[in-house]
């Protein structure tokens, strides 16, 4: 049991440092600044609402899900390269996108 709770842990680090090529609130304070009243419906911040409309990222990216972005990671390969007798581990290039989350989650993009 405790091994889910860390992969839970981990998974909230991860969607809250991957906000800002989401379309999940990430700025919660303009959003609470937007509602007229805590009886009122919750309100985007003008950041989110801008994602909403573009469907891109305030650095030109596309707005994904959580779901999708994983898929673009997961889509990111390692190649083995030889040279003469040895075999080295390569990281293939990354999209813009692969490469914007690595820089959110403070991954190394190479190997």
């Amino acid at each position: 049991m405790p091994e889910a709770g860390l992969r839970l842990a981990q998974r909230l680090r991860s969607a809250a440092a991957l906000a800002p090529m989401l379309f999940d609130e990430n700025d919660p304070p303009a959003a609470a600044e937007a509602r007229k009243n805590v009886a009122s419906p919750a309100a985007r911040s003008p950041k989110a609402r801008s994602r909403d409309d573009s469907k891109r990222t305030e650095d030109g990216l596309p707005v994904r899900g959580f779901q999708t972005l994983l898929k673009d990671l997961a889509a990111l390969t390692t190649n083995e390269a030889r040279v003469g007798e040895q075999t080295l581990p390569m990281l293939a290039t990354p999209t813009p996108v692969q490469q914007r989350a690595l820089q959110l989650l403070q991954v190394s993009g190479g190997v």
